[in-house]
């Protein structure tokens, strides 16, 4: 394979990096907000390394949102992307589009030992499925299934954009405040980051506490800092994202594990895994007994997306798809 850059585009940031012998190098994260699109910022990418248009060979993306077409608009940013400008315009023979969850799944076939935590103990099964999901700009959900040839395939979704879970009555309560706010209610809306700020505003709504934490950082910090309210989301947070996974489980029949991944939870991970996150992921009435012995972990990898865009690009160039 001659040089290629791979990158990981989200709503708020573009992770950046060149592949060579199958690992990543020169990685950069760039915000999206100071470029018109990701022409302009792979452009200054590669002029901090020194690169000349043309240098780099082959591209592959990994871009919120469903990938298809010439044309690709980015679901949580300003950006689009035409395949056949891209490549005129940064001399490039070669752009492969993923979905960036396809990216992130294909990313958990290179996980260290040290970038993972067990959430749940457990034992994948050959040959079953994986769940991976996580919130982070948006909530982000896929798959991932190990075939006969060696090769991993990740299916693409928009698994973020299903209806919210509801469990019990106190998030029957919470779910028409949030519907009272938002009309439609998708998981998305609460497991994000944006979706921290929700569902504390609607939690304070609903227990008439007044309001007083405006970012979702904010929410985090003071849930570090043992604020009850704050920590009652955080905890709401954890038990919703446990049902959300507990339904793909079953949709898919992912005896192979589930990855829990994104820049949100690991910031407040400790409360993770002290949450109801696995009581919700199993409370699946007749058939709770279905996750015993799913292993779940917790990723903190740093940069699983952008090796998992290196991995979708090395599989196409084996088995010549560009």
């Amino acid at each position: 394979m001659k040089l290629a850059l791979v990158g990981d585009i989200g709503g708020t940031n573009a992770r950046l990096a060149l592949w060579h012998d199958q690992q990543l190098e020169s990685v950069r994260v760039l915000a999206t907000a100071d470029y018109p699109g990701p022409e302009a910022a792979i452009r200054a990418y590669l002029d901090e390394l020194g690169l000349p248009p043309g240098a780099v060979d082959s591209v592959c993306l990994a871009c919120a949102g469903p990938v298809g077409g010439d044309l690709f608009r980015f679901t949580n940013n300003h950006w689009r992307i035409s395949r056949t400008a891209f490549c005129r315009e940064l001399q490039v023979r070669e752009l492969l589009l993923v979905n960036d969850f396809t990216a992130m799944a294909l990313g958990m076939t290179r996980l260290r030992d040290d970038e993972t935590r067990v959430v749940c103990e457990g034992e994948a099964e050959a040959g079953r499925p994986c769940v991976v999901i996580g919130p982070g700009t948006g909530l982000g959900v896929g798959s991932l299934l190990a075939l006969a040839d060696g090769r991993w395939l990740a299916l693409p979704g928009e698994g973020g954009h299903v209806d919210l879970p509801i469990g019990s009555p106190r998030e029957a309560e919470l779910w028409q405040q949030l519907y009272r706010q938002l009309g439609h209610v998708r998981a998305e809306d609460v497991l994000s980051g944006g979706g921290l700020l929700t569902l504390y505003q609607a939690i304070c709504a609903l227990d008439g506490h007044e309001p007083h934490l405006a970012s979702p950082a904010e929410v985090t910090a003071a849930a570090l800092a043992g604020d009850t309210v704050a920590l009652a989301v955080i905890e709401q947070f954890c038990c919703w994202l446990g049902r959300a996974a507990g339904n793909n489980v079953l949709s898919l029949g992912a005896r192979g594990g589930v990855y829990i991944v994104g820049g949100v939870v690991p910031r407040f991970a400790e409360l993770f895994l002290a949450s109801g996150f696995a009581r919700c992921l199993r409370d699946k009435g007749c058939m709770s007994e279905y996750f015993d012995g799913i292993p779940v972990w917790l990723v903190t990898a740093e940069y699983p997306g952008l090796m998992g865009a290196g991995v979708a690009l090395q599989q196409a160039f084996e088995h010549g798809q560009v």
